[in-house]
């Protein structure tokens, strides 16, 4: 399997790594570490050096009980940080994470390669067009409700059927509207309990149905941190193991904030493959 973007191809026959860089003031995990530029270049030295395979950048905290941030107030935190990302990292994929098609455009202007939208095109009905245009992959989430209220009582009949079937019914809308490349993320987090994040985790490899690439961004999330009891600072070894988890299960690319242990994690995986 094998994506195009934006004519830099990916291919997915081994387990891909997309390395996360959040920029903004109140994200979970690291909120407020990256808010210059010396910091930024040099976190995303150290993920490419890691094994990183994707940059996956965002100005917008999507954590439980977030408010969304206007348009005008992303591009002015992310559009600095991206001009000078892609000229120090040139050969570098990128991918930034927005519900809004306006900062797609604007991104992909300068250059970045994939889209990652969170509402899966249900916040902005001109993102999949605009993907659509650029020819970039598109990874669509799915997510009950906002981050505003997603956490506040989640609740499926089945949440591995209800989410497939979301999740089918806006592939097949993107690929109506020309966008070649789609790419699945189940949300874990996103409007669910620990019990669905982790009978989700169980069923992956029933999204690959889907015959598209399935990402688990499953860090240092309150799935890891709740049946451990730790904060996500104390929560990297219990994203090791679920992560293997989710390669087991059929999971192409992994959304990390740490690198390193990830790319382990996938040469363990290789290695028990044969």
């Amino acid at each position: 399997m094998t994506i195009n973007c934006r004519g830099k191809l990916l291919d997915l026959s081994a387990p891909k790594i997309m390395g996360i860089l959040n920029i903004t003031p109140d994200s979970f995990y690291d909120g407020g570490r990256f808010n210059n530029e010396k910091a930024i270049l040099k976190h995303i030295e150290k993920m490419l050096h890691e094994g990183a395979d994707i940059i996956d950048i965002g100005a917008m905290s999507t954590k439980p009980g977030a408010k969304m941030i206007s348009v005008e107030d992303e591009l002015q935190r992310i559009l600095g940080p991206l001009e000078d990302i892609i000229e120090r990292f040139p050969g570098s994929l990128i991918s930034i994470d927005t519900v809004y098609s306006k900062t797609a455009v604007e991104a992909m202007e300068i250059g970045v390669h994939i889209i990652n939208d969170i509402s899966a095109g249900r916040f902005d009905e001109k993102m999949m067009a605009t993907v659509a245009l650029y020819e970039a992959p598109y990874v669509i989430m799915h997510m009950q409700g906002t981050p505003a209220d997603m956490q506040i009582h989640p609740a499926y009949e089945n949440v591995v059927t209800e989410i497939f079937n979301f999740l089918s019914l806006q592939a097949d809308l993107c690929k109506q509207t020309g966008i070649a490349d789609v790419i699945v993320d189940t949300g874990f987090g996103f409007g669910k309990s620990v019990e669905h994040n982790y009978i989700l985790l169980r069923n992956l490899k029933y999204f690959s149905n889907l015959n598209l690439p399935v990402i688990a961004g499953i860090s240092r999330k309150s799935m890891i941190c709740k049946p451990l009891k730790v904060s996500p600072e104390h929560a990297l070894n219990g994203t090791t193991a679920a992560n293997m988890l989710a390669l087991l299960n059929g999971a192409n690319i992994l959304r990390v904030h740490d690198v390193k242990e990830a790319a382990e994690v996938i040469k363990i995986y290789e290695a028990y493959k044969g």
